[in-house]
């Protein structure tokens, strides 16, 4: 658990080079871009100085989501020192879905990519199958919920059991809250809005999908350990 810790620190350590080397890249002197800042309806001081509000919007609400699941993965590992506690066999697809999951990031970064150089098409490519994998990716983990029940292993069964859903639940949450920027900025694509901010969305739902890459391999590998 400790080392699990450690990757949940780093990962809050990534994040916020992430919000810092945003902040050095800043040039408050140009005066453009600023209208591109105001995406997903957040504006405010920040975009005066040429930083997205919506980017440390992000940093907050990713440093809130890590100490979330470091909380449940204290608990997991104080609750599983008890005798009633049953490991559960995690089922193969759960190997598929992760490989989905790192696809999806895959893409994402590729769509980015575009995005810095200016390729809308390579841009607009990524984007969409990066959503297409996430939606894979969910569907992917409902049928290994089925399977899981199925087979007898229900969310009151055991303690362990309690857990794998939990745990899976809420990662497959902060995906479907992702997903509603991803449509939003898909959605601006299909409008042909403003490149700036298209671009600016398909950064941050490149950012976001790969912490969940990220909190999704931690929380797996700390399924099939215990």
């Amino acid at each position: 658990m400790t080392t699990t810790l450690v990757f949940l620190g780093l990962l809050m350590a990534g994040v916020v080079w992430w919000l810092v080397r945003q902040t050095l890249h800043v040039k408050p002197w140009l005066g453009a871009g600023v209208e591109g800042v105001q995406d997903f309806g957040i504006a405010g001081a920040g975009a005066a100085k040429g930083l997205a509000p919506v980017k440390v919007a992000l940093a907050v609400f990713l440093a809130v989501a890590t100490s979330l699941f470091a909380l449940f993965l204290s608990a997991y590992d104080i609750r599983m020192e008890l005798s009633d506690w049953r490991p559960l066999q995690e089922p193969d697809l759960l190997w598929f879905n992760s490989a989905l999951l790192v696809l999806g990031s895959a893409a994402l970064q590729w769509g980015w990519n575009g995005a810095k150089k200016g390729d809308e098409t390579q841009r607009n490519r990524g984007l969409m199958a990066g959503g297409v994998f996430a939606m894979a990716f969910i569907v992917g983990q409902l049928v290994v919920w089925q399977e899981l029940n199925a087979a007898g292993f229900s969310i009151s069964a055991n303690p362990a059991n309690a857990f794998f859903y939990t745990l899976t639940a809420i990662h497959g949450l902060h995906l479907l809250g992702g997903l509603v920027a991803w449509l939003k900025t898909a959605n601006r694509v299909w409008r042909g809005d403003d490149p700036a901010r298209i671009d600016l969305g398909v950064e941050l739902c490149t950012v976001y999908w790969h912490y969940l890459l990220v909190v999704w391999l931690v929380l797996f590998g700390l399924l099939l350990s215990t």
